[in-house]
């Protein structure tokens, strides 16, 4: 037993991915404009056939895939090793922050260092391993399509070591929008693929702006 297609969607946006704040593992729920996303998600998703459906446990996420796990009348299995990256001590802080608070890190994060986010938090390397796990285990007590709710950087690194991506090439992957997916399934020959990277509905900008390098990560570990 085993699934051929696994779809990694990223939880809708939080008032603290508004307010440009590092998440973490911190259980901040969905706000209206999150709410709104995940609904769209799953009428994206509609004629996606789905047979299982796995979430992280945080409320984000859990919402999040609630909204496909509902439309299909199945229930949400959770796991906590699906959560995002821990940033410790610096739940709730901006990037402005950190670069205050620890300039080694912001330092170090642009030289393309793998640093631990906080003293008591995690590092790249022990997300893609506690996510991958994961990941490998849901797929081999499943079949056919299986829907994870998850978070941003713990899909992309989550990703990496499922696919057995060398940690070179990690970097090479953008961060991922709130409520878009990544898409991997199973080729002839039983080899996982990637199908696609960062999928999903489209939404209106007020334009572009410049971020700097340690910006990006608070981004991305939202």
């Amino acid at each position: 037993m085993s699934a051929s297609r696994l779809l990694l969607l990223r939880h809708g946006r939080t008032e603290w991915n508004a307010d440009g704040r590092f998440q973490g593992q911190a259980d901040i729920p969905l706000d209206v404009h999150g709410r709104a996303q995940a609904v769209a998600a799953a009428e994206a998703l509609s004629a996606t056939p789905i047979d299982h459906v796995w979430s992280s446990d945080l409320k984000r996420a859990l919402a999040t895939a609630r909204q496909v796990a509902d439309q299909r009348g199945l229930e949400v299995h959770t796991d906590p090793r699906l959560r995002e990256i821990h940033v410790g001590s610096w739940e709730g802080l901006t990037a402005a922050d950190i670069a205050d608070i620890d300039p080694e890190f912001a330092a170090a994060y642009a030289r393309g260092e793998d640093v631990r986010r906080s003293a008591t938090g995690e590092n790249s390397v022990e997300v893609a391993s506690r996510v991958g796990e994961a990941l490998r285990e849901i797929v081999a007590r499943t079949e056919g399509t299986v829907l994870v709710g998850i978070h941003g950087m713990a899909a992309r690194l989550g990703m990496c070591a499922f696919l057995d991506f060398p940690y070179e090439t990690w970097h090479t992957f953008t961060g991922m929008n709130n409520c878009h997916w990544i898409d991997l399934d199973v080729d002839g020959r039983g080899r996982w693929r990637l199908r696609g990277y960062n999928v999903g509905v489209l939404e209106g900008s007020d334009g572009e702006r410049q971020v700097n390098p340690l910006e990006r990560a608070a981004m991305a570990e939202r």
